[in-house]
């Protein structure tokens, strides 16, 4: 018996002995013919057998939790930044952390995914760089931004003069990317006649291609139907920058540092 457990004759009765002298009452009979359990003992059998299983679920519980076994990474990015880049990316991240799980939320506002990270709601952030100082900041990734006009106002050349959208009707996309285009504007001295824009950057474009007025959006945000539209990067170049967030202060775990690389590498991608 002393074998089945790991233990010697006389470590077992040592530990026994010990045991009893604690509770202060027997729970092992011993005679010529072995050992068996006094009623006591007996009475307390169920609740060792309890105790022992939950020793044994607290000790799983704690391997899982070490290793890294069903956590969970919340990201915040916004939605042409989880369209265009997290396909890839979370495909590379699965390979290398299966066990990992992910929560992607997908934000249509500018400054949603810094309040999402602000109140501890998301564990990483994607986004276009605006000022907090809660959150870390890694830059990624330089987001050409576009004038996009009808068809018909386009004069065959390559690029769009910034100069050009002064006093023209200027269709504003929604959900505060506003605060990016007010800093081209005043940059250069720009007054446009602006209206603020409730739909999403697909509609907005074909509304642009009916002769509405002219916007700007960055590359990402680009998508379905150019019919009717021309699409031209501005001059001068402008550009909007991308990275990550993460708060201020709190230690990245390990999934979250490989996730980082994962993105790096699928920046780097994009670049060369």
């Amino acid at each position: 018996a002393a074998e089945s457990v790991g233990y010697t004759q006389s470590g077992l009765t040592h530990l026994v002995n010990s045991l009893e002298k604690e509770l202060g009452f027997p729970i092992v009979h011993r005679d010529h013919m072995g050992i068996a359990l006094t009623q006591e003992g007996r009475q307390l059998l169920p609740y060792i057998r309890s105790f022992l299983d939950a020793d044994q679920q607290l000790q799983d519980k704690t391997e899982e939790i070490r290793k890294g076994i069903k956590q969970t990474i919340r990201i915040a990015a916004y939605a042409s930044i989880a369209m265009k880049w997290m396909p890839e990316i979370l495909y590379r991240f699965a390979r290398i952390c299966p066990n990992v799980e992910v929560s992607l939320r997908m934000v249509d506002d500018a400054l949603q995914p810094f309040e999402l990270l602000k109140e501890g709601k998301t564990d990483v952030i994607f986004a276009s760089y605006h000022h907090a100082p809660h959150c870390k900041w890694t830059p990624l990734y330089r987001e050409k931004m576009y004038a996009i006009i009808p068809e018909s106002q386009h004069d065959k050349s390559d690029v769009y003069p910034i100069e050009m959208m002064k006093d023209q009707t200027f269709l504003m996309p929604y959900g505060r990317f506003d605060l990016d285009i007010h800093a081209i504007f005043n940059r250069y001295s720009i007054a446009v006649k602006e209206k603020e824009m409730h739909v999403d950057d697909e509609t907005l474009i074909r509304m642009v291609a009916k002769g509405m007025g002219v916007t700007i959006m960055s590359e990402m945000m680009i998508r379905g139907s150019h019919e009717g539209v021309t699409i031209l990067p501005l001059s001068p170049a402008e550009y909007r920058q991308i990275g990550a967030g993460v708060r201020m202060g709190e230690d990245e775990k390990e999934p979250l540092v490989q996730l980082k690389k994962c993105v790096m590498d699928y920046v780097s991608s994009l670049t060369h």
